[in-house]
C-alpha cells in the first residue's frame, strides 16, 4: 500500500497545547510530506483548532462537553463514511472513548490505532477494561518501551502493543544564545539559568523541583531557577509552596511559552523532576540545544537519558541526589561537555521523521490486515 492510498482521521480532545498535541502536529506534518491524506477532529475552541487554521490543515470540530459523548462517536462515524477513512488514530483518553462509541453504538468498522503517552497502569474498572480490550483497537502505540511493559500486564492481545518513540524537529533548534530570559528577568550575564520545561501538573512533581532548589540555594549556588510551562492544575499550589520556602527571589514561573527553541540554548541546565513520565520530549529538546540534563529516572526517561552518557539521573522524589547531580555537572566542565556531545548524537535517533516512519509501518500493518 502506498502512502497516497491511506486516509487518516486523527482525533484529539485536548483544549490546551502540550507535548501530546505537539506530537500530533509533527506527525501530521511528516505524513503530509509522504502524500498521506489526513484530517484532524478536535474540540471547538481548542489550541489544536487554532493550529489547524494557522497551518491550513483540514480539520473538523465538535463541542467538548463531557468525556462519554455519543454525539462525538456519531461525528466520527459520519466523517469516516464521507471521507472513506482507512484508519482512525486517537491520541488521548477521551478520543479513545469516542472511537469505541463510534464502533459499538454506531457500527463503524474502521480500525482504530491508539497512542499511549502516559506511564501509569490502566484503571481496573469495567469501563477502562472495555475500552482497552475493544476489538476496534487494532494497535496501541506506546511512546516508550517502559509504557509497553506496563501495558502488557493488562492487555490480553499483546500483539496489539507497539513502540514508536516520540520525536522532535531537529531542524527547529539552534545553539544560538539570544539572552531573552536574562533580559526578561534583569539577570546579570554571569548568573546561570536552571529550568524545567513542563506543564505544572501533578506528575511533573514541581514540589521536588522546589525542594531541590532549596538545597542548591543552601549550598550557595548562585543561579536563577525557572519553571517554564502552562498550568496543569498545580500552579497555585506550587506558587504557595515556593513562598512557604522563601524562594520567591530564586524561582520564577514563566507560564506557557511558544519560543522554547529560542530560549533553551540560554539555559545552563535542564532539571527534570517528574515522578511519572512516558518519555519526556523536553529532554530531547535540551539535547538538541546542547543543554545538559539532570533528571529523575521516571517512566521512559532512562530510554532517553543514559546515566553518565547523555545526562545524569537520580531516583524519583530525591531532591538531595538531584542537587548533587546538578552540582556535579556545573562543577565539572569536561563532564558537561562530554555529556552534551553524546546527547547531541543520541537525539538523532528521536527525530520526527523516524517517529513518522515507525507510525506509518504500524498504519500499513493495520490497514492491510496484520493488526487484527
Amino acid at each position: 500500500m502506498s502512502p497516497s492510498e491511506l486516509k487518516i482521521l486523527h482525533v484529539s480532545s485536548a483544549k490546551t497545547w502540550r507535548g501530546g498535541e505537539q506530537q500530533i502536529a509533527y506527525l501530521v506534518e511528516e505524513l503530509n510530506k509522504q502524500g498521506v491524506r489526513q484530517w484532524i477532529l478536535c474540540a471547538k475552541g481548542s489550541a489544536m483548532e487554532a493550529h489547524c487554521r494557522e497551518e491550513q490543515i483540514p480539520f473538523f470540530t465538535y463541542p467538548k462537553r463531557f468525556s462519554v459523548n455519543p454525539a462525538v462517536g456519531w461525528r466520527i462515524r459520519q466523517l469516516c463514511l464521507k471521507n472513506q477513512v482507512s484508519l482512525v488514530h486517537v491520541h488521548d483518553s477521551h478520543s479513545h472513548t469516542f472511537a469505541c462509541l463510534a464502533a459499538t453504538v454506531f457500527g463503524i468498522a474502521v480500525p482504530v490505532v491508539l497512542s499511549r503517552r502516559v506511564d501509569f497502569p490502566i484503571r481496573k474498572n469495567v469501563f477502562s477494561k472495555w475500552k482497552y480490550q475493544h476489538p476496534a483497537i487494532r494497535k496501541i502505540i506506546c511512546v516508550s518501551r517502559f509504557i509497553k511493559k506496563i501495558m502488557e500486564a493488562d492487555i490480553i492481545a499483546k500483539e496489539r502493543l507497539a513502540v514508536a518513540h516520540s520525536g522532535i524537529d531537529l531542524q527547529g533548534f539552534s545553539f544560538q544564545n539570544t539572552n531573552i530570559l536574562h533580559r526578561e528577568f534583569h539577570l546579570p550575564k554571569e548568573i546561570p539559568i536552571i529550568a524545567n520545561v513542563a506543564a505544572i501538573a501533578p506528575h511533573k512533581d514541581y514540589f521536588t523541583f522546589v525542594n531541590t532548589v532549596e538545597i542548591l540555594v543552601q549550598k550557595g549556588l548562585q543561579a536563577k531557577f525557572l519553571i517554564i510551562g502552562g498550568d496543569g492544575g498545580e500552579k497555585t499550589s506550587i506558587e504557595n509552596y515556593i513562598a512557604s520556602k522563601n524562594l520567591k527571589q530564586h524561582i520564577s514561573i514563566c507560564g506557557f511559552r511558544t519560543d522554547i527553541p529560542r530560549i533553551l540554548p540560554e539555559i545552563e541546565l535542564l532539571l527534570f523532576t517528574s515522578k511519572m513520565e512516558g518519555l519526556g520530549t523536553s529532554l530531547l529538546d535540551a539535547f538538541a540545544c546542547n543543554v545538559p540534563v539532570v533528571a529523575t529516572a521516571a517512566g521512559g526517561v532512562p530510554e532517553v537519558v543514559k546515566h553518565g552518557e547523555t545526562g545524569l539521573l537520580a531516583p524519583v522524589k530525591a531532591p538531595q541526589k538531584l542537587a548533587h547531580q546538578v552540582l556535579t555537572l556545573l562543577q565539572n566542565p569536561s563532564l558537561k561537555r562530554k555529556i552534551c556531545k553524546q546527547a547531541s548524537v543520541a537525539v538523532k535517533n528521536f527525530s520526527i521523521s523516524k517517529t513518522a516512519f515507525k507510525t506509518m509501518e504500524i498504519y500499513k500493518e493495520v490497514v492491510e490486515g496484520g493488526g487484527r
